[in-house]
């Protein structure tokens, strides 16, 4: 049994969304029509009706946002940027297991400190663990986060009214954990997550990975990959020296409890394509463009 403390009317009605909640869902509907219609590079002005907001408003949304303009995001959404994120991913994950760091794009990245649970903790389903959580707005729509008392265990993402079932999803992962929704003690954390301010190497955000012997290697493979770059699951499952293991590799990156932290985002299809995400292909999509501005890729 999940032993819950929660507030049921303040899980059902999350309230009103404040600024950054409602930029995001212009971008999540601007995305939306980009990935549909991108071949034809349909105009800033048919960009801005999808997503009921001004031309300019879509502009300088974008601008803030994401440090590009909407034609550049335009740019980073298309399959030639999947594409051109995978040219010599094989070399850049080489280079970064061989030296512990992540390349250039590390300076732009989080700097994150992890352990992972003990495999009795995971098999116990989170028995005698008390997990925080708290919703928080963030770039990519409401973010649920989770924490243990030894750092971030869980990150996952939902669109207005999804939360109660986004939440759901995550308790799943550890049945018998006790829950206790606590949104100032894990506000400084989203705080971290997001603020690109706060990513320094001398504070790094200690992340706890709570899954499988093999889920575990794979999402630590995953933290390896630098912004501004992906690697096909066939890479990852070299990495771990199980080459034949592509399919369990990409099971593993799909179950990844610490989205955006432990970059599943960044895992694509051989061919570039973007494939499956469990918070949706708009949302992989919005941190990749948004991953974009942050390094400079237009």
């Amino acid at each position: 049994m999940i032993n819950l403390a929660m507030n049921e009317h303040r899980l059902a009605k999350p309230g009103p969304q404040n600024a950054a909640l409602r930029d995001y869902d212009s971008v999540r509907r601007a995305i939306a029509f980009i990935s549909e219609h991108w071949r034809t590079q349909p105009t800033i002005e048919a960009m801005a009706d999808a997503a009921s907001v001004t031309p300019d408003e879509l502009h300088h949304l974008f601008r803030r946002w994401a440090g590009l303009t909407p034609k550049a995001f335009m740019q980073a959404l298309t399959l030639d940027h999947a594409k051109g994120l995978l040219r010599d991913s094989a070399s850049v994950l080489d280079a970064a297991l061989d030296s512990g760091l992540s390349g250039p794009g590390r300076l732009h990245d989080l700097f994150v400190t992890h352990e992972a649970m003990s495999p009795g903790e995971w098999k116990n389903g989170g028995a005698g663990m008390t997990l925080r959580y708290g919703f928080h707005p963030s770039p990519f729509g409401t973010a649920i986060v989770i924490a243990s008392g030894r750092g971030l265990a869980g990150l996952a993402f939902a669109d207005p009214g999804e939360e109660p079932a986004a939440l759901a999803d995550m308790q799943r992962r550890w049945p018998r954990a006790t829950y206790l929704e606590d949104r100032d003690g894990t506000s400084a954390l989203a705080q971290r997550v997001f603020d690109t301010r706060l990513w320094r190497a001398d504070q790094p955000l200690r992340v706890v990975l709570i899954g499988t012997d093999f889920e575990v290697r794979v999402w630590e493979t995953l933290l390896k990959i630098p912004m501004g770059r992906a690697v096909c699951y066939s890479d990852i499952a070299s990495k771990i020296n199980s080459p034949k293991a592509s399919r369990a590799v990409g099971a593993a990156v799909g179950r990844n409890p610490v989205s955006f932290v432990v970059p599943c985002h960044r895992a694509l299809g051989k061919s570039g394509a973007l494939t499956g995400y469990h918070w949706g292909i708009t949302r992989k999509q919005a941190m990749l463009g948004w991953e974009a501005g942050q390094v400079g890729v237009h």
